[in-house]
């Protein structure tokens, strides 16, 4: 973790409300290219036509921060029935031979995100399988969020936008909160593998600069391997990619709701291990730039001359990671883009050498 972290200091805070930020037409056409941007039978603007909400309770009788929707029988008719298409062209690309079989369990709305999400409830009638997938408003921030995401994680993300509505995928795993609540310090948890994952979970985050991972904006997938226990973190919200002024929003372990999860990585790792698990994850994310280099370079290109976010945060942030590396090339950045390229650069210089015979740069 980073030498600065202080678990008694002042809890680091993102703003309060961000912005929605459009898709420009160069971001579009990225999407088209690549397969992002598709027809949809239904966008979010549908969704809001609910008659009334009902708080959502979760399994321990709190709020759940949902509010489960309600619409006349005509609109409730329509939307199931293309919302059920919407699942197949999430999960099939468009085969909709099966959609007889399936049904709309429930839709949730959560006016507590910046996107304001849709969160529809799937449900197979043959065997009673659930599944969930998310309608938000599209945000450029969050497009870059998620695209990033499916680059540079571990982990493949599948998403769509039409116009001015975005598709999500379910990510599956147990929220953050939960997490440090009931396994963080159960005695079967393997809290020194989960350490080393957190460790890499916030170099992730710094490294392409995703903000705001509070523990309940991400989860945790536990999966039992031949020993013990592997544990992987995953981001769920994407609205911060990009946008905040200060360097501590990119780091998780600055969060006072992930200070549990920090008191056992310094509890567990000695600082050899966090160095040693910080050069491992920026050398996974050399080699899947080098992977998927042209649409890497494409889609940073973009980010470059895209405003994003206000010029007096991007001011700050070019600043305080100044500060923090001994570098003033940040100081020459003009827009988020250009610091995550920066940033991004930093780890090819760094790394370079473990990506033989590779040609793998960005030009300023």
């Amino acid at each position: 973790m980073h030498s600065d972290i202080n678990v008694d200091g002042e809890e680091t805070k993102p703003s309060r409300k961000k912005p929605i930020y459009p898709i420009n037409p160069d971001l579009r056409n990225y999407l088209i290219k690549y397969g992002r941007e598709v027809a949809l039978p239904v966008h979010y603007e549908v969704l809001q036509r609910f008659n009334y909400t009902i708080p959502l309770k979760d399994k321990n009788g709190k709020d759940a921060y949902w509010e489960t929707v309600s619409y006349d029988m005509r609109e409730w008719q329509y939307l199931r029935e293309e919302l059920v298409k919407v699942y197949a062209i999430l999960k099939t690309e468009g085969d909709f031979s099966f959609v007889t079989q399936l049904d709309v369990e429930r839709i949730d709305f959560c006016a507590f995100g910046n996107s304001q999400p849709f969160r529809i409830r799937i449900i197979n009638k043959y065997n009673d399988n659930r599944d969930y997938y998310y309608i938000k408003k599209a945000d450029a921030n969050r497009v870059y969020g998620l695209e990033l995401e499916h680059l540079l994680s571990p982990d493949r993300i599948t998403y769509f936008t039409n116009k001015q509505t975005l598709i999500e995928e379910h990510i599956p795993g147990i929220p953050g909160d939960e997490f440090i609540k009931n396994y963080l310090h159960h005695p079967e948890t393997n809290q020194v593998r989960f350490a080393k994952e957190f460790v890499k979970f916030n170099e992730r985050c710094f490294m392409r600069l995703l903000g705001d991972m509070r523990s309940y904006n991400f989860v945790v997938d536990i999966t039992p391997d031949i020993e013990n226990t592997q544990y992987v973190i995953r981001a769920i919200d994407f609205d911060q990619q990009s946008y905040e002024g200060r360097k501590n929003i990119y780091l998780p372990q600055f969060f006072k709701d992930n200070y549990p999860m920090v008191e056992v990585v310094s509890k567990c790792l000695n600082k050899e291990s966090i160095v040693q698990y910080q050069a491992e994850e920026k050398t996974k994310v050399v080699f899947r730039m080098a992977s998927a280099l042209n649409r890497m370079k494409e889609l940073i290109d973009i980010m470059c001359h895209d405003a994003i976010s206000p010029p007096e945060k991007i001011t700050n942030l070019a600043a305080e990671l100044a500060e923090h590396f001994k570098q003033k090339r940040f100081l020459r950045a003009k827009t988020m883009g250009q610091i995550v390229k920066i940033q991004l650069k930093q780890i090819l210089l760094t790394k370079l050498k473990m990506v033989p015979k590779t040609k793998v740069r960005f030009d300023d």
